[in-house]
C-alpha cells in the first residue's frame, strides 16, 4: 500500500473512531436514529474504501472510492444536524468537519487519479 493510501486510510479510521466518540453523549431517544445512521455511514467510509482498495485497481476501487465518498457526505451531513440540534458543540463539530474535509480531498484526489489512469489505457 503507498503512502498516500495508508495515510488515507488511516484518517478514514481516525474520523470513524471519532465519530463513534461524539456519539456516546448523544440523547438516548436517538440510539436507534441519527446515532445508529451517523455511526454506520462514518464506519462505511471506512469499510468501504478498504474493500475496493483489496478488490484491486480499475473500475471496482473506483466505484467503492465512490461509495465511500457518498457514505463521507451523508455524515458530514448528519454532523451538521448533530450540531443544530445540540448533540454536539461546536468545537466537536469542527475537529471532525476538518478532518472529513482531509478526507473528502484525498477521496477525490484517488477517484480523479483512477479517471486519469483511464484515460491513458484508452
Amino acid at each position: 500500500m503507498s503512502k498516500f493510501h495508508e495515510k488515507l486510510k488511516l484518517k478514514i479510521d481516525q474520523y470513524a473512531h471519532l465519530v463513534y466518540s461524539l456519539t456516546k453523549d448523544f440523547p438516548r431517544e436517538e440510539l436507534f436514529g441519527i446515532t445508529s445512521q451517523l455511526k454506520r455511514a462514518a464506519l462505511s467510509v471506512l469499510l468501504n474504501y478498504i474493500e475496493g482498495y483489496a478488490r484491486g485497481g480499475g473500475k471496482v476501487n473506483k466505484n467503492f472510492l465512490k461509495i465511500s465518498y457518498g457514505s463521507l457526505k451523508e455524515s458530514e451531513h448528519l454532523l451538521l444536524f448533530s450540531l443544530k440540534e445540540g448533540y454536539l458543540n461546536q468545537e466537536q463539530y469542527d475537529q471532525a468537519a476538518k478532518l472529513a474535509d482531509e478526507i473528502g480531498a484525498m477521496l477525490w484526489k484517488s477517484i480523479e487519479g483512477i479517471n486519469d489512469k483511464s484515460q491513458i489505457d484508452s
